[in-house]
């Protein structure tokens, strides 16, 4: 069993980490990539926005797949369309091609994302599969540190395309992790039936329960003041603060490190303290540290040590609530893991997405609109955690 343990968390947390490599390795290139292109910042962030789209709307469709005839064949499916659309983007001659790619990158990219919830949902409940899902997120959390570095060791000598070149070999390797390391933990006899009635009835049934929305956008604001953080950050680490791009990618895995090291608790905290007590501590500390930042920034403190300590202090917040929150979101849908996933990933994505749009509208080269966009997510999701977390699972430590 514990063979078996860290072998999956090992494989689900390489596949989950597919998505977030494909935007972290492509994080420092975005300034090179706008002047090579010759577009605006505005433009060159709509390629990532593209990819939140794609990765996020699509996601509704695999996790009902995925029900209906078991989770390898889905997985199977994106990684191929993630693989091409990866080739197509390290050749895109103009900006449109390359807006247009990426958001069919996403989409083949969003089968990776909400498949291994669904899989861990599969295998565990509770705090054993708080346990897996932070072992997982700490496979996932390795691409924030290593993927910028990579990316910027590429870009240097190689130029922005290589970054896609790159993340096309991971999505083979995954390709065959899946075919011949994972498996299948859907069998027929637990697969649900594939009528269009039924998918729209279940996803009635999630869209009608308030806990499950509750929880679902309490990390939905949560990702999305991440996102926000991944799409104003290089062109304020490079062009307002003046670091290279490998500077860039060593202040962004500072902010990363605080993520992953908090996640790791959470299983251990969920355990002693109960998941729903975890998640508001954690995001009652996560609003005040980005409250914090807004106030200092607001005031005209322009320092970059201040801005990424108080980034680390508020990420490292966020790192109990993700985990935590995705757990307690699927905990009464087994049945339904899959479409519960994918409904759940689909609307933190879509948040995520409009964020990106706001901090772009209103990007003016300094760091204010992104510390603005956190805190408010910041506060919206304390004010969710509050209406949405019962008595019992703030009082109750888990089972």
């Amino acid at each position: 069993m514990p063979h078996s343990f860290a072998r999956n968390a090992l494989v689900l947390g390489l596949l989950a980490a597919i998505g977030p490599f494909a935007i972290d390795m492509y994080i420092p290139a975005l300034p090179s990539m706008a002047e090579h292109l010759q577009t605006s910042t505005a433009a060159a962030q709509m390629t990532l926005m593209a990819f939140f789209l794609g990765f996020g709307l699509t996601q509704i469709i695999y996790g009902p797949v995925s029900d209906i005839v078991g989770r390898k064949l889905p997985l199977y499916f994106g990684l191929a369309v993630f693989t091409l659309a990866s080739i197509g983007c390290a050749s895109a001659p103009t900006i449109d091609w390359l807006i247009g790619l990426r958001l069919i990158q996403g989409i083949g990219a969003a089968a990776v994302m909400v498949i291994p919830r669904a899989i861990i949902r599969d295998l565990h409940t509770g705090v054993e599969a708080t346990r897996l899902m932070s072992l997982v997120m700490l496979v996932f959390s390795v691409s924030p540190i290593l993927a910028p570095l990579t990316g910027s060791a590429l870009i240097i000598p190689f130029g922005w395309r290589a970054v896609f070149v790159a993340v096309t070999i991971a999505a083979v390797l995954s390709l065959l992790l899946t075919a011949f390391v994972l498996p299948e933990t859907r069998p027929p006899a637990e697969r649900i039936a594939g009528d269009l009635p039924t998918v729209l009835s279940n996803y009635g049934l999630l869209l009608r329960d308030r806990h499950f929305l509750g929880v679902t956008f309490i990390g939905a604001l949560g990702m999305s003041s991440f996102f926000t953080f991944l799409a104003s950050s290089s062109f304020i680490y490079v062009d307002h603060f003046g670091l290279t791009p490998m500077l860039y990618s060593l202040a962004f895995s500072v902010n990363a490190i605080g993520f992953i090291g908090a996640s790791q608790f959470s299983a251990h905290l969920g355990q002693r303290f109960g998941m729903g007590r975890v998640i508001l501590g954690a995001v009652f500390a996560y609003a005040i540290a980005a409250i914090v930042l807004f106030a200092l920034v607001a005031s005209g403190v322009d320092s970059l040590p201040v801005l990424v300590a108080m980034l680390f202090i508020t990420f490292a917040f966020l790192g109990l609530v993700i985990p935590t929150s995705m757990v307690l979101s699927l905990e009464h849908h087994g049945p339904i893991a899959g479409m519960a996933s994918a409904l759940g990933g689909t609307l933190q994505m879509v948040t995520g997405a409009v964020m990106i749009v706001i901090a772009s509208l209103f990007f003016n080269g300094t760091a204010l609109p992104m510390v603005t966009i956190i805190a408010l997510c910041a506060i919206g999701a304390l004010i969710l955690a509050k209406l949405t977390l019962t008595e019992k699972e703030i009082a109750a430590p888990a089972e």
